[in-house]
């Protein structure tokens, strides 16, 4: 099987509202790139709805969509992070943290009432979501000496690559994305130039 190297994320931070009997249930997706941007996430959504009861989450990351957690913070087990989880799957997206806050309206919804809730509040805010399609890239660093810098620069011009940074000191350095399904090829043709040293750094 190819490798399939696109994957569907959001554009921008959305939200979307689900109420019953009372408690009210507002759903935040974010796109994120690592897990360590939930913490504040989550701290700013606290100060900003300090009345509320639950802040239950899940966040799908990586391109191959390998990566989960859930969070029910508090909710009876299963009935919050999980169905967040599973309308991120069936929108099949990636990369995205899901904030349900729970107002809680003083009357107990049971373990499905639950489960429909937190699923429709992230459901809303996926569909309020500008959701879009991304490459798999990996990104390099490429080091070369000054005389080969026409070879590198005509290389990158032709496959249209694009350059995050470069360092034209004593050796030239760049750093390059390359989409994964084109990376055998583009591989192959910088180890061709003189004197190129390739290092990966990482896919995302």
């Amino acid at each position: 099987m190819l490798f399939d190297d696109t994957y569907k994320t959001i554009a921008e931070a959305s939200e979307g509202i689900f109420r019953d009997r009372g408690s009210k249930f507002i759903g935040y997706a974010y796109p994120i790139s690592s897990e360590d941007e939930v913490k504040n996430i989550l701290i700013s959504l606290r100060s900003e709805h300090a009345k509320a009861r639950h802040f239950c989450w899940a966040l799908r990351l990586s391109p191959d969509r390998s990566i989960f957690r859930i969070q029910d913070d508090g909710e009876p087990s299963g009935t919050a992070g999980r169905p967040i989880l599973n309308t991120m799957l069936s929108a099949d997206i990636t990369n995205v943290v899901i904030v349900v806050v729970r107002y809680f309206g003083g009357t107990l919804l049971g373990v499905p009432g639950l489960i429909n809730a937190y699923k429709t509040a992230a459901a809303e805010a996926i569909l309020a979501a500008n959701i879009i399609e991304k490459t798999v890239n990996d990104f390099y660093e490429v080091q070369f000496d000054y005389l080969v810098m026409n070879d590198v620069m005509k290389l990158i011009k032709e496959e249209k690559l694009n350059v995050l940074s470069q360092d034209f000191d004593n050796t030239c350095s760049m750093k390059i994305e390359i989409r994964k399904a084109s990376l055998n090829a583009i591989l192959g043709k910088i180890e061709k130039i003189e004197g190129v040293k390739l290092k990966y750094l990482y896919t995302a």
